[in-house]
């Protein structure tokens, strides 16, 4: 399966690393944004490895949880989208349309 990743996703990820830059932490904010990554290309084998998001109980919606961040993706036929990477206690809503 390929793996892509939405641009509100690498939004996220730029603004996780922006965060701890701006926190004098540059280190912390490119190890967390690598090892987010690293889960990530697992999910091509191994795409129900995460648990289903309980917001919205869809078997093709999934999460991984890597503290503090949660790694919402999309499994489609051929493809796994990751939407979002959140802060664990942020609920997860759909952008409107």
């Amino acid at each position: 399966m390929q793996i892509t990743l939405t641009e509100s996703a690498v939004r996220d990820l730029e603004d996780i690393r922006d965060w701890y830059t701006e926190q004098g932490a540059a280190d912390v904010g490119g190890r967390l944004v690598s090892e987010i990554l690293q889960q990530v290309e697992g999910l091509d084998t191994h795409s129900e490895k995460g648990r289903i998001v309980p917001e919205f109980g869809q078997l093709f919606l999934r999460e991984l949880i890597h503290p503090p961040f949660r790694i919402v993706y999309r499994i489609d036929a051929q493809t796994i989208r990751v939407v979002r990477v959140w802060r664990s206690e942020r609920l997860f809503r759909f952008p409107p349309d």
